[in-house]
């Protein structure tokens, strides 16, 4: 291990995204908005990089599941603040936010990965126990939290009960906590590079631990900033989609996508490293703790702060999910990956996007 000194831009540019953030109680207007935009981009940046380190020093999976809970965390809290703050309106935002983070990870995220990894290097390895452990849990998830809500007969769907609610909420989290178990204790090999010769990130210098508390440090600094940037910006945002006239849908996408961004990137850039399996790792393992963290949070706050949470999608999005989570799966079937897996997710991606603006 070494003291390996981290750039300047990535400590600055948390700190000035945090400093502008505050400055925008005291001063307004379509400069400052532009100032925060760019301050939110530059912080999914440095984000990413602090992930990267840090990941580094603790070696896979861990590293990636770090990342993965750590945004989880944040976007959950993001959630729960806007629903607490905005009243019955928002019971439906748990549900719009987590199916846009599954289609934009499994249909998008994965889908750039492919795609990027296969033009590259034509063919991509990965070791096939993960991935199906991951996809396993996660078909099993996104059907109970997002789909069985819709024929449970106790109360008309698209709800449950609260007894339901709960109940399927420790579903949700004994999912999560089995696969976070196998990942990273019983099975953790799974998760490992097919061949460590061609991960170029395994010979590379391990950074001291001081080093990589600062990391962890600007990680959680930055993934906070991005989420409170994105609440403050969503205003403008949706202004500009009415404007447009757009759905209001396409809100919600808009601003999971900035969340995901930082997780989205270094997927991207583990990909073009020939390092799948980590992009894999990250992606699989953040859809399922962002449906695994966020369902037990709101269901607490549907059961003991009286608010009626709606689950259940409708049966255009019940198509768009089941044949994204059916393409993955054949997708990911046999441990290689070319361009056609790619194109095929990446197309599935672009009628989700699309059937948002013209319904």
């Amino acid at each position: 291990m070494k003291n390996i000194s981290l750039p300047l831009w990535t400590i600055a540019t948390p700190l000035v995204a945090w400093l502008a953030f505050g400055g925008s109680f005291l001063y307004s207007g379509t400069l400052v908005q532009l100032v925060l935009a760019a301050c939110l981009v530059g912080a999914v940046l440095s984000a990413v990089h602090h992930a990267e380190v840090v990941a580094h020093w603790v070696g896979e999976p861990f590293g990636t599941l770090l990342l993965a809970l750590a945004i989880t965390v944040i976007e959950v809290a993001l959630i729960v603040s806007i629903m607490l703050s905005g009243g019955p309106e928002t019971g439906a935002l748990a549900r719009d936010t987590v199916f846009a983070a599954i289609m934009i990870i499994l249909s998008g995220i994965v889908g750039i990965c492919l795609l990027v990894g296969g033009i590259k290097y034509k063919e991509q390895t990965f070791s096939l126990q993960g991935v199906n452990a991951g996809l396993i849990a996660l078909t099993a998830i996104v059907v109970l939290t997002l789909l069985l809500p819709n024929y449970t007969t106790s109360q008309a769907g698209p709800y449950y009960t609260p007894l339901q609610l709960g109940f399927v909420a420790i579903v949700s989290l004994v999912l999560y906590g089995t696969f976070v178990l196998v990942q990273t204790v019983r099975h953790r090999d799974y998760f490992l590079p097919a061949d460590l010769q061609e991960d170029v990130d395994a010979h590379a210098e391990v950074p001291n631990r001081a080093t990589a508390m600062i990391s962890l440090l600007f990680l959680l600094l930055s993934l906070a900033i991005v989420v409170i940037l994105a609440k403050s910006l969503s205003g403008d945002i949706e202004r500009a989609v009415v404007a447009a006239g757009a759905p209001k849908s396409l809100v919600g996408i808009i601003i999971a996508a900035v969340v995901l961004l930082p997780e989205g990137l270094a997927a991207y850039r583990a990909a073009s490293r020939n390092r799948l399996q980590t992009s894999l790792n990250l992606a699989l393992g953040s859809a399922l703790a962002s449906i695994g963290l966020t369902i037990p949070a709101v269901a607490i706050l549907s059961i003991f702060g009286g608010m009626h949470i709606t689950l259940g999608i409708d049966m255009k999005s019940t198509l768009l999910v089941l044949l994204a989570l059916f393409t993955s799966m054949l997708s990911l079937a046999n441990g290689r990956t070319n361009v056609l897996q790619g194109v095929v997710l990446l197309l599935i991606f672009a009628v989700y996007l699309f059937t948002t603006i013209a319904p």
